[in-house]
């Protein structure tokens, strides 16, 4: 949700955005039965959890597991997410809305990272840099949509790279 809100800054509000960086973001995407699916499985959360170890054991090991444990919320029965799942749903369900016409109107040098996994065909990485202003796009093998969290190191360098690289 991140990359889209500064896709919408960087159209709206050119004036606050020299350069661009969207990691596993598109002009919206995804359906109301995929954003509901998503809410049922964090409603299925059987919460609140003991300790760390309770979530971790029903959650899973991987990064982006870790990261769900380790922002969970001590509360006086125990540990619970800091979202709510029906919040989340409404909230996905507005960013799933296609946004061409803002993409579209973008100036500022964008760079569009996708993770090789991650949730966009290579059909959809191609359209949006291809109706993309000034927008160039890196890969990022063996990274999921979470790409940050599963490919840290290779993110933080295509991130400096692009940020760091003389201005055209």
């Amino acid at each position: 949700m991140g990359g889209h809100t500064a896709m919408l800054v960087a159209a709206w509000r050119p004036d606050l955005v020299a350069r661009l960086v969207l990691l596993e973001t598109g002009p919206g995407n995804g359906t109301r039965a995929q954003n509901e699916a998503m809410g049922d499985f964090f409603r299925s959360w059987p919460v609140p959890y003991a300790s760390k170890a309770a979530a971790r054991a029903h959650l899973g090991d991987g990064p982006l597991e870790n990261a769900w444990v380790n922002d969970l919320e001590q509360r006086s029965d125990g540990l619970w997410p800091r979202f709510d799942p029906d919040i989340m749903v409404t909230v996905i369900n507005a960013v799933s809305e296609p946004r061409w016409q803002e993409w579209e109107r973008i100036k500022a040098p964008t760079l569009a990272v996708f993770g090789d996994e991650g949730m966009f065909t290579e059909m959809e990485k191609s359209e949006f840099i291809r109706r993309g202003h000034d927008a160039g796009r890196e890969d990022l093998p063996g990274a999921s949509h979470d790409a940050h969290l599963d490919t840290f190191e290779a993110w933080i360098k295509v991130l400096r790279d692009f940020l760091l690289s003389p201005q055209t």
